[in-house]
């Protein structure tokens, strides 16, 4: 076993497990981001998103720029969702200013025929990065690494970029469920290796990012991207490098229709996004009568980071209400960990940022008082 710092502070990691934390922990979806001009300082260095990304040293340098300016409860692994299928041979690059695109796009047989597992050394930097970044955080805060889920990389791989409408993967889906069913089965595997290899490098917990699980219809969502979760999930190491039990997030962002179907699935810890009320989410999934209780994360629009530090302090306050009175027992109960309900916006001004975080901390305490 690898000997790290004990870590001095594990409120996220209680939270996740549904036992009592003396505050709501929080963290931010992309903390790590372009919002913040000393990560903007560092990517210029760097020259390029996947130069930041492959390098040890930016890689570790950006993650722990966040929790240099703020008092947040958790860092998260500097990467991209999309490291997997580049390490497939797909080609990932990223144009200034227009997301990530494919060189090649998987959109045949031919194509399906040819993708396996990627050989792990190919992501190499990934896990170096971990390891990197765990050594830096020396105890302060816990480290959570990620991956997308096999149906959001699917879209990428079919479609080659991002997109609008998802014609193209859906074409796929309902012409040839065959392919599609094909690409996941070989991307749910692929994750679980990913996160594993990440579990094993250092990550003391893990989280799914089922970007674009929202747009599927019902019944789809379950045949294409539940499933395929619950795949990763049943795969996945229960233990880290220290010996500690690394807790298991599934963020799908418009996953809220669909939480009572969720419920069961073998994580510890549920995302929402803001459309979704905590309480109604904790009466459903909060508890152990629809399966074993889940944590849930969440769940601010990130676009309130906008407003006077006034009305962040407002919206923020209602967020903690709705999830209701806070576990406080000596057991496990309902619990929160607070997050956006999506990625914070390059936009944001840093300095709301710091009025959020206080006003998390500093509400919840008083909830609890």
């Amino acid at each position: 076993m690898t000997a790290y710092a004990p870590l001095q502070n594990d409120t996220f990691l209680r939270a996740c497990m549904r036992q009592a934390t003396p505050y709501t922990p929080l963290w931010l979806m992309r903390q790590a981001g372009r919002y913040l001009p000393e990560y903007c300082a560092t990517r210029a260095k760097a020259g390029s998103f996947m130069g930041l990304a492959t390098n040890t040293d930016y890689a570790t340098e950006v993650t722990l720029q966040p929790l240099d300016r703020y008092p947040l409860d958790a860092a998260i692994l500097f990467s991209d969702i999309l490291t997997v299928p580049d390490a497939m041979g797909l080609g990932l690059s990223f144009a200034l200013g227009e997301g990530p695109r494919f060189a090649t796009a998987v959109r045949d047989e031919a194509a399906v025929d040819k993708l396996e597992v990627p050989d792990m050394d190919k992501l190499r930097y990934v896990f170096d990065a971990v390891t990197s970044i765990r050594k830096a955080l020396n105890g302060r805060v816990p480290l959570i690494g990620f991956s997308g889920s096999p149906w959001t990389l699917a879209c990428y791989m079919v479609e080659g970029k991002g997109s609008d409408d998802y014609r193209l993967v859906k074409t796929m889906l309902y012409s040839r469920p065959d392919l599609m069913h094909r690409i996941l089965a070989i991307n749910a595997d692929a994750v679980a290796t990913y996160l594993n290899a990440q579990i094993d490098a250092g990550a003391q917990a893990v989280m799914i990012f089922d970007s674009w699980g929202g747009v599927l219809a019902d019944g789809a969502f379950q045949d294409f991207s539940l499933e395929y979760t619950k795949r990763v999930l049943s795969q996945l190491k229960r233990t880290g490098a220290d010996g500690q039990i690394v807790p298991r997030l599934v963020f799908t962002k418009g996953g809220g229709l669909w939480l009572k179907e969720m419920a069961p699935l073998d994580c510890e810890v549920l995302g929402l996004d803001w459309t979704v009320n905590l309480g109604a989410a904790r009466a459903l999934v909060g508890g152990t009568e629809n399966g074993p209780g889940k944590a849930l994360q969440g769940n601010i629009d990130p676009n309130v980071l906008f407003a006077p530090p006034a009305q962040i302090a407002t919206e923020v306050a209602r967020v903690l209400d709705s999830f209701g009175t806070p576990y406080q027992g000596s057991g496990t109960g309902p619990t929160q960990i607070f997050n956006l309900g999506h990625g914070i916006s390059q936009y944001t001004p840093p300095e709301n940022v710091a009025a959020l975080v206080e006003a998390v901390h500093k509400h919840s305490k008083a909830q609890r008082a």
